[in-house]
């Protein structure tokens, strides 16, 4: 086998436990498997995984640059932190050249095993175990099969030095408690106020004796009544304690004593047995909880084995999880060489990955292997099969074969040749003179293959599938391209018989309905092939082909987004995989471009459609209908909708300024179009919903921004378009945009500097004078519903008859943009507990939008009687033209531009300006219920030059944290936010830090990703693993006046300085221009010269060898103290909070993002805290979440999906303000229409009292224009028909 597969079999073979069927992974034949089938490899349920990790004292380590000494044995010492059996790799170059593998003509080593000398624990033969003892050795050996290497392999694998019984002692809570009661029982004085020792404690008081042992020469002997060791081990330990090297003399207990003067790698039986239990109790001891291992702080880091063991057997360089072609015929080369009987079974490997690869070059090399008469398994098989003969038959002999023969061709004499040719390949397979001359009697042929013997035999016609395939040696298994392929071979041999080879393509082209093969006999140029389902995966780049749909979705969507002219070869590695998993999912999704909900329409949250790169839109408003009082407050919105009155609008303050009227009207049409959202979500009949476009460019579009591309459209003859970067679109807002400080090469500071803002939602530029002046202040310009104005009666009169006897000095009539709606006609009521209850089916008209029941007296005095109409109806307005929905859908791309947080912002700013008030703090601001949910309060403080702490206090919606450092847990990305930091102020450097004075229930934290290259002078996103927690405690970052609390942070702050400058010493020391380590480099120079001086080539200075040897010794000895003392550091850090939980806050909404700064796709994690359950919503999908390993674990890949925004609620509040399943579908609703075949630009249109009226006067008939789709009301007005 070659190397990456042995190394593969290594970290799953497990000595310890047989497999069901004795199956040896190391040293037993590979299990054939016939007919394309994967062979089962027999597991044991208990075998372990192995995870190795380094014993470095006993290593001698190959070269990190170079090629093999061929002087030298190297050897990788390690031991599993599951199992804690131990691992001795060596390999011996020694006798052998510079030559060994890797090389160009033997890239990778290639092993067959030597059974004369090992001794595995199973035996190959029968299963065997070779011995009975908990003590055990399994050795195997290997020789390179390459002829110019002399590459020699011994595996060694050994039990574990502790016994089961004995880590029971050492780890089992009840015997430790006895031993250490009956410790204490003997001297209650002595002990008095000491505890019961952890399985920790115990593990870290004997590991800590035996290091003292190896490390310490000379040390004092243990007293046998020492406090510590008779409550963590003491005489019940004994023999465990004898047998790693401890004797009891008298009263005391003398140490080991190994040889400490022996280097690496150490070979004395006694530092190797204790080594052996060091680790194995360092194993241990990270086997414990977390809890437990926090008390003793134990904060240990293994030396992971995995590079040394690929760099020991040659494949370092080379990729585990596929071969490339010219690997695959390494191997298949080799396999020959050593193992000649299984030719065919080789043959057919090679034929099968050739195939699935659709390899020329492979198929190639099957090609001329099948010319040169070697045949496949498949072939034998297919042989033995033509002539109806049991391969594993005892009575099957040459006699019977050549009768069965000659039987056959006597009832079919029209498939001689085909028989004949079967009789040839089992003559050949069976090494059979006798069947062989029978075969060639009348054709007198040499052997063939089943490819390749057509070209000998020739059939009088070609008139059926079976005929043309076989006429062209080709297989049913075979692609089109293949067969074009084997057409030119043939062609080429035998020029005279080319019409009957075109006609034998013609036959199979017909047969399998294949329009490719069409094309190319009109046209000679192949059409599309259908893509192999591994080159789909290939080409959407997913490597576990067990992930969803839903994430297989995600990579399609990514790769069209960043290359949308490749549609076509996407859908078609898409489709190859939905046939392969036989998916309906993806199947519907090619169909319709929608993916099929799986559950219960009535129990499961709706998905959103994406209507034009609004993933991170739909991910925003899933989340925020989960928010339980903020969907209340949207869906009764006409109970919290502010007034616009004089004196509302004067007192009305958000984020510390004044809010225009223009700016209110805009923000409660944005919220009746949220309240039309979460109806249908919560009533709809169908899987996913729309949301309105003019929804998406509310929400995406600040107004600032509405009127900088109004402006810009008065003075160009065409709207801006911004929907791509650097030619790649944008799904959703890019993430938090760079500090300038980053571009300008200011240091950046993982806290983000105190935002310039008037308010909590930032500076807003207002220009209303020059907007009316450029825009005329048109109604029907400034995208607004004139009906949610709420005008007074009598205001509303004035302004009519204004206009009417001002009707000469007007403009010409401008068609309005904006059309009047439709009447409110009321569905049938949802449950009491339904947060919706605006579904009556009664015709009514209200004032002033009233959404709610109106069952109430007070809701029903505010119902509107119309009387007939004075004046003739209006003209029904005209449906929106192309460009005047280009335009909205060009300003949605724009406003997916946006900053994340200024989309958000946008959303609770647009709220607050839409309610009204419950009360006003001391400067004014409009405390409400979004302010009271969302928006918390902290405090900075800064000292000054003079000594002076100023303080600040101010409202925040969302807490930054930064990654670009490096991987952080939550609570390490938040400490940025929060921790002492120097900031520029007024000229000069001023230390401050931050604290909470108010927690909001609902706890947003932004994750700051896209950082800035100062040498490439482009943005580029940070893939840095966050490492999230379930809940969070939020005590440490409050303001307070404990002193405990007070002095913690400042240690905190200390500790975090001392190392951040000893990480920076450790980076000086580690990161070389080499990629190595300073001792490393040190080492390999000493090793260098030592190398020259014994070749005499160069004379050395002398004392530079001792010299450059002390250096050595000396950066490792400090990067060894380093190492230790950010370890001491880090778990200072990490536990100086750990009893602070009176302020929980759990993990509630995860928004994820995949792709890179400028691009990518959203989507978002949600918790059902009732269920239980974690659900994905992925646009049109929402899907249950088993595996939390995408939302919790670090995703290896090179570009993974990443955490953008954290949503953390507050522990005791949690069932009141998260409900993520609201639905109440209703019976008899307006069935939507197919967001891909219609407007969806006003589907919410909302007509005037007399338009609705009108609209039933003419009993039903009236017929009114909406977004270019007729509504149609009957007699009774209680249905609308699309």
């Amino acid at each position: 086998k070659t190397a990456p597969l042995l190394l593969d079999d290594l970290n799953n073979y497990d000595p310890r436990r047989p497999t069901v069927a004795l199956f040896n992974h190391l040293v037993n034949l590979p299990r054939q498997h016939e007919n394309g089938g994967v062979p089962s490899i027999p597991w044991y349920r208990n075998q372990c995984k192995h995870k190795w990790a380094l014993k470095d004292s006993q290593c001698n380590l190959p070269l990190i640059i170079g090629r093999p000494d061929p002087k030298v044995v190297s050897i990788v010492a390690a031991f599993c932190e599951h199992c804690r059996c131990h691992l001795d790799l060596s390999i011996d170059f020694r006798g052998g050249g510079r030559d060994s593998c890797p090389s160009e003509a033997s890239p990778l080593h290639h092993f067959t095993y030597q059974p004369e000398i090992s001794r595995p624990r199973y035996q190959p033969e029968n299963g065997a175990k070779t011995d009975n003892l908990s003590e055990w050795e399994d050795l195997t050996w290997f020789q390179c099969s390459a002829i110019d290497c002399s590459a020699k392999l011994k595996i060694q694998i050994r039990s574990p030095r502790l016994r089961p019984e004995w880590v029971e002692l050492l780890t089992d809570k009840d015997l430790i408690k006895s031993r250490s009661e009956k410790a204490i029982a003997d001297d209650p004085v002595r002990f008095e106020g000491i505890a019961v020792p952890a399985p920790c404690d115990v593990l870290s008081n004997l590991r800590t004796y035996i290091l003292n042992a190896l490390k310490h020469p000379g040390r004092r002997n243990i007293s046998a009544n020492n406090k510590k060791w008779l409550l963590c081990l003491g005489d019940p330990c004994s023999e465990l304690l004898e047998h790693i090297g401890f004797r009891r003399e008298d009263d005391s207990w003398l140490v080991p004593q190994p040889d400490t003067s022996e280097l690496p790698p150490i070979l004395s039986s006694l530092n190797i047995l204790l080594d052996d239990v060091e680790k194995e109790l360092l194993a241990l001891l990270l086997q414990r909880p977390a809890d437990e291992r926090r008390a003793i702080k134990v904060q240990y880091i293994l030396n992971a084995a995995a590079w040394s063991l690929s760099k020991a057997l040659g494949t370092a360089e080379w990729a585990k999880l596929d071969f490339h072609d010219d690997l695959i015929k390494f191997s298949y080369e080799r396999q020959l060489v050593v193992d000649p009987d299984n030719v065919p079974y080789y043959l057919e490997s090679l034929q099968t990955i050739a195939d699935g690869r659709k390899s020329e070059d492979l198929q190639t090399l099957v090609a001329i292997e099948a010319s040169s008469g070697k045949v496949s398994a498949q072939d034998v098989r297919d042989a033995y099969k033509l002539l109806d003969l049991d391969v594993a038959s005892a009575y099957l002999d040459e006699d019977v074969i050549i009768g069965t023969f000659q039987s056959r061709v006597a009832d079919a004499p029209r498939q001689e040749a085909e028989l004949r040719r079967a009789l040839q390949i089992i003559g050949q397979d069976r090494s059979s003179e006798k069947i062989q001359f029978m075969a060639s009697k009348s054709r007198g042929n040499a052997p063939v293959s089943a490819f390749y013997q057509a070209w000998l035999t020739v059939p009088t016609a070609v008139t059926n599938y079976e005929q043309a395939l076989s006429w062209l040696g080709a297989t049913t298994d075979m692609d089109d391209e293949f067969i074009v392929a084997m057409y030119k071979v043939k062609e080429e041999d035998n020029h005279a018989e080319e019409s009957t080879t075109r006609q034998a393509v013609s036959l199979i082209a017909q047969h399998r309905r294949s329009a490719a093969l069409k094309q190319w006999l009109d046209t000679g140029v192949l059409g599309e092939v259908e893509m192999d389902v591994s080159q789909a995966y290939n080409r959407l780049q997913i490597d576990d082909r067990t992930i969803s749909d839903d994430f297989v979705l995600s990579a399609f969507t990514l790769f069209h987004q960043e290359s949308p002219s490749q549609v076509d070869d996407l859908r078609s590695a898409l489709r190859a995989i939905a046939k392969d998993r036989k998916s309906q999912t993806l199947l519907n999704f090619l169909d319709s471009g929608m993916a099929t909900s799986e559950y219960p329409l009535g129990e499961w949250p709706v998905g959103l459609a994406n209507i034009g790169n609004t993933c991170y839109l739909n991910s925003l408003l899933q989340f925020y209908f989960t928010m339980k009082p903020l969907r209340e407050l949207v869906l009764n919105f006409d109970e919290h909708k502010m007034a616009l009155t004089a004196e509302n609008l004067v007192k009305k303050v958000v984020g510390s300024r004044k809010i225009s009227r223009q700016e209110v009207q805009r923000a409660q049409s944005f919220v009746y179009r949220l309240q039309k959202l979460f109806e249908s979500m919560i009533t709809s009949p169908r899987a996913h919903v729309a949301p309105d476009l003019e929804l998406a460019r509310l929400t995406l579009v600040t107004q600032p921004l509405e009127a900088a591309l109004r402006r810009r459209s008065t003075t160009t003859g065409n709207r801006p378009s911004l929907g791509e970067i650097n030619g790649k679109p944008i799904m959703g807002p890019p993430p938090p945009s760079i500090p300038e400080a980053a571009i300008h090469g200011t240091n950046l500071i993982e806290k983000p500097a105190e935002p310039q803002m008037n308010g909590v939602y930032g500076t807003v530029e207002m220009e209303n004078s020059s907007e009316e002046t450029l825009l005329g202040n048109d109604p029907a310009e400034d995208g607004v519903d004139r009906d949610m104005l709420d005008p007074k009666p009598e205001e509303s009169q004035q302004q009519q008859q204004q206009i009417l006897e001002d009707k000469e000095n007007m403009p010409p009539f401008k068609e309005p943009s904006e059309r009047p709606r439709t009447p409110d006609f009321s569905l049938k009521p949802l449950g009491e507990s339904s947060p919706s209850r605006t579904n009556e089916q009664v015709p009514m008209t209200k004032a002033n939008h009233d959404f709610s029941n109106s069952s109430s007296p007070k809701k029903a005095e505010q119902a509107v009687i119309v009387p007939p109409p004075s004046r003739p109806p209006p003209f029904p307005p005209r449906p929106h033209t192309d460009d005047q929905k280009q335009a909205m859908v060009e300003e949605v791309q724009i406003g997916a531009q946006q900053d994340v947080t200024e989309v958000i912002s946008n959303v609770l700013f647009q709220l607050e300006c839409a309610i009204r008030a419950d009360s006003f703090d001391s400067s004014g601001e409009q405390i409400d219920l979004v302010k009271q949910l969302f928006f918390g309060k902290q405090r900075s403080y800064t000292l000054n030059l003079q000594g002076v702490l100023r303080t600040k206090e101010q409202f925040f919606s969302n807490l930054i944290v930064d990654v670009a450092s490096g991987p952080k847990d939550i609570y390490e990305a938040l400490d940025g936010a929060f921790d002492e930091q120097e900031v520029e102020v007024e000229g000069s450097l001023q230390p401050q830090y931050t604290t909470i004075t108010r927690l909001p229930p609902v706890l947003k934290v932004m994750v700051q990703r896209v950082q800035y290259d100062q040498k490439k002078a482009s943005a580029f996103k940070s893939v840095n693993h966050l490492g999230l927690k379930e809940t969070i405690y939020m005590d440490r970052y409050m303001d307070s006046e404990d002193d405990d609390l007070i002095q913690r942070r400042k240690e905190s702050w200390d500790w975090k300085r001392q190392l951040r400058l000893l990480e920076e010493r450790r980076a000086d020391l580690t990161k070389t221009e080499l990629d190595m380590e300073m001792p490393d480099v040190l080492t390999t120079a000493k090793e260098f010269l030592d190398q020259l001086s014994e070749d005499d080539a160069f004379e050395v200075p002398d004392g530079l060898r001792q010299n450059i040897e002390e250096a050595a010794a000396e950066s490792r000895d400090e990067l060894a103290s380093i190492d230790a003392r950010i370890k001491d550091l880090t778990a200072n850090i990490s536990s100086q909070f750990v009893d602070k939980r009176e302020l929980p806050y759990r993990l509630q909404s995860v928004f994820i993002h995949v792709g890179s700064a400028t691009f990518g796709h959203y989507w978002i994690y949600i918790r059902d805290f009732v269920n239980n359950l974690w659900r994905k919503y992925n646009d049109e999908s929402v899907s249950a979440v088993t595996d939390l390993s995408p939302i919790f674990d670090q995703d290896p890949s090179d570009r993974p999906p990443t955490p953008y925004f954290l949503v953390y609620v507050r522990e005791n509040l949690k069932d009141r303000l998260v409900d993520p399943v609201c639905r109440n579908v209703a019976e008899d609703v307006v069935p939507q229409p197919d967001p891909e075949n219609s407007d969806t630009l006003m589907d919410d249109v909302i007509l005037d009292d007399d338009m609705a009226v009108a609209g039933n006067e003419d009993g039903g008939q009236g017929a009114m224009a909406a977004t270019g789709n007729w509504l149609k009301a009957d007699t009774k007005g209680q249905r609308v028909a699309w």
